[in-house]
C-alpha cells in the first residue's frame, strides 16, 4: 500500500476530487504549498498566485474541506475493497512508482494496482492497434509480442478485444511479462470475456488503472489510459489501425512524450492499414517487419534486459530437430547447405525446420535461408 497515512490519502483524494485538478494543476500546487495538507488550508490569495488556478478554481480548492467527512468515508471504503480484491495504490511519492512514467508532462497522481511492478518493467514496449484486426495483423501481433517477450521485455497493451488482448496472450505464451493499463476501476473487467486474461495478467505482471473503483469504460477514460500507455513504455508499437483509431492517440501521445513509434506497414486499401501507412507516410513512425526491428533501434536502451529473466523452457525435440539444431547458428544457412551438413534430404530438412520454427527455436530468411533464434 501507498506510503501516505489515511489522512494524507483523504487528502489527496479530496483535492483530486475538486473538479478542474487534474496532475497538471495539482503538480503546480504541490510545487508551491509541498504538501496536500498546506494546498488545503492555504487561502484564497496564494491560491490565486499559482499558475493555472483561476478564481473559480481557488474559490473551489479552498471549499474543498466542507466535504472532508464524505471523502473519509469514500477512501475508508475504496481501501477495503480494493483489499479485497488484493490489490492496493501506488501515489507519486511512492517508491514503487515507474521511474519512467514520471518523466511524462502529467503523470497520474496515483493509480491502483493488482499485481506487481519489477525493476525490468522500465524496460517495457506496447503494442496497440484495432480491436477488429485482420488475420495478417493477428499473426504479426502474436508474433512480435511472443519475441519481445522472449527477450525479457515486457509487453504492455489496453486489454481491449483485438490486438491488445493477442499481445497480453502472446507475452504470457512466451513466459514473458505483460501490463495492462485499463480505462475502467479494477473491478470492472472489460470486455467481460477478458476475465481469464485479466488474472492470468496479475500473475505475471500487474493490471493498472488511474480510476477509482467502480468506474465503467467509458469513452472520455481511454485517451488518459493511452497516455499512461505510452509513458510506462520506451517505444509503442501500432500493428493495425484505421485513421480515427485509439491506436492512433497513442501513437501522437507517445511522440509528445519523446517515446519511439513503430508501425507495421500494411495492403493499400485496407481500413485496418490506413493509420499505420499514415503513421509511416507522415515520418511519424519508423516502419518495423519484426520485433528485431525494433530491438535493433532500441538496443541501447534495452541492453540491460535483453534476453534475462525468461526462464527456459525444456522443449522436446525429435532425432532430426535435434540434428539441424546442431548444424544451425545465428548466421542464416540455404537449404541445400543444412541438408548436406545434417546428411538429411531438403524435403525432411524443410519439414522438420517448419516445426522448429513453430517451437520458436528457428527462423526463416528470403531465399530459403534459416538461423537459430
Amino acid at each position: 500500500m501507498s506510503k501516505l497515512n489515511f489522512e494524507q490519502l483523504t487528502d489527496l483524494f479530496l483535492l483530486l476530487a475538486v473538479d478542474g485538478i487534474g496532475p497538471g494543476k495539482f503538480r503546480n500546487l504541490l510545487a508551491k504549498f509541498r504538501s496536500t495538507k498546506n494546498i488545503l488550508t492555504a487561502d484564497y490569495q496564494s491560491l490565486m498566485n499559482v499558475e493555472g488556478i483561476s478564481t473559480n478554481l481557488a474559490k473551489r480548492i479552498r471549499k474543498a474541506s466542507h466535504e472532508r467527512d464524505d471523502i473519509e468515508k469514500f477512501t475508508e471504503k475504496e481501501l477495503k475493497k480494493l483489499e479485497k480484491l488484493g490489490g492496493r495504490i501506488i501515489t507519486i511519492w511512492d517508491q514503487e512508482y515507474p521511474s519512467i512514467l514520471k518523466k511524462i508532462y502529467d503523470p497520474p497522481i496515483l493509480f491502483y494496482i493488482l499485481g506487481e511492478l519489477t525493476e525490468s518493467d522500465q524496460y517495457s514496449i506496447a503494442i496497440v492497434g484495432t480491436r477488429q484486426p485482420t488475420n495478417y495483423g493477428k499473426v504479426q501481433a502474436e508474433k512480435i509480442s511472443m519475441d519481445l517477450a522472449k527477450q525479457g521485455i515486457t509487453v504492455i497493451s489496453g486489454m481491449a478485444r483485438g490486438i491488445d488482448s493477442i499481445a497480453h496472450n502472446s507475452a504470457i505464451k512466451s513466459g514473458g511479462r505483460t501490463i495492462a493499463v485499463v480505462g475502467s476501476g479494477l473491478d470492472v473487467i472489460y470486455p467481460a470475456e477478458n476475465r481469464k486474461l485479466f488474472e492470468k495478467i496479475t500473475e505475471c505482471g500487474a493490471v493498472v488503472s488511474e480510476f477509482s473503483l467502480g468506474t465503467k469504460p467509458d469513452a472520455q477514460n481511454f485517451p488518459r489510459r493511452n497516455r499512461i500507455i505510452s509513458g510506462l513504455s520506451l517505444g509503442v508499437i501500432v500493428i493495425e489501425t484505421g485513421v480515427q483509431g485509439g491506436a492512433m492517440q497513442t501513437a501522437s501521445l507517445a511522440l509528445d512524450q519523446n517515446r519511439e513509434v513503430f508501425a507495421l506497414p500494411g495492403n493499400v486499401g485496407v481500413r485496418q492499414s490506413e493509420g499505420t501507412n499514415l503513421l509511416i507516410q507522415k515520418s511519424e513512425a519508423e516502419l518495423i517487419t519484426s520485433a528485431e526491428d525494433v530491438i535493433n533501434e532500441l538496443e541501447l536502451k534495452l541492453k540491460p534486459v535483453l534476453g534475462k529473466n525468461i526462464p527456459k523452457q525444456q522443449i522436446d525435440l525429435n532425432l532430426f530437430e535435434e540434428k539441424l539444431i546442431n548444424v544451425l547458428n545465428s548466421e542464416p544457412l540455404q537449404i541445400d547447405k543444412i541438408a548436406s551438413l545434417a546428411n538429411m534430404t531438403t524435403s525432411e530438412c524443410l519439414v522438420n525446420l517448419l516445426s522448429l520454427e513453430f517451437k520458436g527455436l528457428v527462423k526463416q530468411l528470403p531465399g530459403k535461408m534459416f538461423a537459430l533464434l
